[in-house]
């Protein structure tokens, strides 16, 4: 597969988000990276004092954690083994400030937040979800890395399959950020370690995408305040937004480009068929004691 169809633009320190979590038009866009050369260190991510101090970070996602929904006694009642209870107050509505961002000024000064203010919901109130979702991204039955090369279409006909449903692009993000809102499922500050994100080496000479996936649990950091797992980085998962009408595709975490892989972040360039080396999806359902 050609990776051709992606803008995939470095800034000058060669770590700036690859522009697959825009809303891009629909044409095809051009590839280019640099063929040669070593890519530098990003900066390392010093906080400064006060407001996105480690010390002011650390006691807001302990709070966050320490809040968190618990799951009740009967969880193996409401999900399958597989899945998680996701149940809280969502925030349809977030302010999530960025305190200082990764890259310099330029066209993608903005793609990475190094750090956040803590978030502030926006919403005169907030909706009570209760859902059960994917632990991990679906993987076929005796495979160890997730299904990729997954389009939205595949996404309906799987979950369907098996008695689940695509995820709302809401329950997704609720999974991924908790009742705190955090911007990264692992909490306010990025970690380029945490996930399966920030990787330079994603294009071969030939310039195609290369397979980075990893398997189910091989970044124990990278999971949610609800446990779940992936969120951000390794693969695009398709969701259906929310809204009347048909389904419409957006796609959620983005991958193990550089790239925002934020909770809130999602890319809306591509129509329901399209997929890719990066592209997967997980699978959601009501609880059965519902």
């Amino acid at each position: 597969m050609r990776f051709a169809k992606f803008t995939l633009l470095l800034p000058a320190l060669g770590l700036g988000g690859l522009g697959c979590d825009l809303e891009l038009p629909s044409a095809a866009l051009e590839l280019r990276l640099p063929r040669t050369g070593e890519v530098p260190t990003p900066p390392a991510l010093t906080a400064p004092a006060g407001e996105g101090s480690p010390a002011a970070e650390r006691e807001f996602l302990a709070r966050a954690r320490a809040n968190a929904p618990r799951p009740a006694d009967d969880t193996p009642r409401a999900c399958p083994e597989e899945m998680v209870l996701v149940e809280g107050d969502y925030c349809p509505v977030v302010e999530q400030r960025c305190l200082r961002y990764l890259d310099p000024p330029g066209r993608y000064e903005q793609f990475r937040c190094a750090e956040y203010a803590e978030p502030v919901c926006r919403s005169k109130e907030r909706q009570k979800l209760r859902y059960c979702i994917d632990r991990d991204e679906y993987a076929e039955p005796g495979e160890h890395l997730p299904a990729n090369h997954r389009s939205f279409t595949h996404a309906e006909k799987t979950c369907g399959s098996i008695g689940k449903r695509v995820c709302r692009e809401s329950e997704w993000n609720f999974a991924c950020e908790g009742e705190a809102m955090l911007p990264y499922p692992y909490g306010m500050s990025r970690d380029p370690s945490a996930c399966n994100a920030d990787r330079t080496d994603i294009v071969t000479p030939s310039g195609e995408l290369r397979d980075l996936r990893a398997p189910a649990g091989a970044y124990p950091r990278c999971a949610s305040p609800f446990g779940v797992r992936d969120l951000a980085g390794n693969l695009e998962e398709f969701v259906a937004m929310d809204g009347p009408g048909p389904a419409r595709p957006a796609m959620k975490g983005a991958y193990w480009q550089p790239s925002r892989n934020s909770c809130r972040a999602k890319q809306t360039a591509h129509d329901r068929f399209y997929n890719g080396t990066e592209t997967g999806f997980r699978c959601c359902d009501d609880p059965s004691d519902e």
